[in-house]
């Protein structure tokens, strides 16, 4: 647990996170900017389906190094969970949103459209507060997923990234009209910034971390209290190379 626990490797959990979130805003971020560049070539389906399966991917080639989070609302869901030190939490968010806006800019550059075309907003004629409550509702799922595939006899290890790319996929498409389906306040932060538009931003900041909070509570009904081992190396990440646990056995 020594290379697990150094404070000198938090530098790639940082990098890691930076990158999974670059890509992830890159897939999400791009099915409606593509959208709208090229009309009539991406559905709504495979605008909503292309994130779910670019996350699965992130996770099972990065899931070790940082946790994977990806998600300013993940990383605070297992810090209150108590799998993730509350003083991490500032770095793994700073970085979360700089990938989502690097991605935004990205995407602006290369499509030459305006970012606010990848962004989440409320529906049409749908209340602000509605759509704040729909993406609770599905952050409270999303978070119950990837707490529930992360600890104790849950622990599915590597095939926890098909069950949250899998729930995204299908949180979005029955989800997305309402609210975007976003679930990630960086998600929608990096598109946001680099349009200048926070049009009812707080909606994707509010729902999805009221969501959070909901899942960890009903965590602890289901399992009781986390920060055990199992939890903790899942949320944190775990670089001890397979020579250094043969070593240490």
């Amino acid at each position: 647990m020594a290379d697990f626990k150094d404070p000198h490797q938090e530098w790639r959990r940082l990098f890691s996170e930076f990158y999974g979130t670059f890509l992830l805003v890159l897939a999400a971020a791009g099915g409606g900017m593509m959208s709208q560049a090229f009309p009539n070539t991406i559905s709504r389906t495979a605008a909503v389906v292309a994130p779910a399966l670019t996350v699965m991917g992130i996770i099972l080639f990065m899931g070790k190094v940082s946790g994977a989070h990806l998600n300013p609302a993940v990383s605070v869901a297992f810090s209150l969970r108590g799998d993730f030190p509350w003083r991490r939490v500032p770095g793994y968010i700073l970085v979360q949103l700089a990938g989502a806006t690097v991605a935004a800019l990205f995407l602006r550059w290369v499509v030459d459209v305006s970012a606010r075309y990848g962004s989440n907003y409320p529906a049409a004629d749908y209340d602000a507060w509605q759509a704040a409550a729909m993406e609770a509702v599905l952050t409270m799922g999303l978070v119950s997923v990837i707490l529930g595939t992360a600890s104790g006899a849950q622990n599915i290890g590597v095939f926890g990234a098909l069950g949250v790319g899998g729930y995204i996929a299908l949180a979005g498409l029955w989800g997305s009209p309402i609210s975007g389906a976003s679930m990630n306040p960086a998600r929608t932060f990096g598109p946001d910034l680099a349009s200048t538009t926070f049009t009812n931003y707080w909606v994707y900041i509010v729902g999805p971390l009221l969501g959070a909070v909901i899942a960890v509570g009903l965590a602890y009904v289901l399992r009781g209290p986390g920060g055990g081992r199992s939890g903790s190396e899942a949320a944190q990440g775990d670089l001890v190379t397979e020579d250094r646990r043969a070593d240490q056995a």
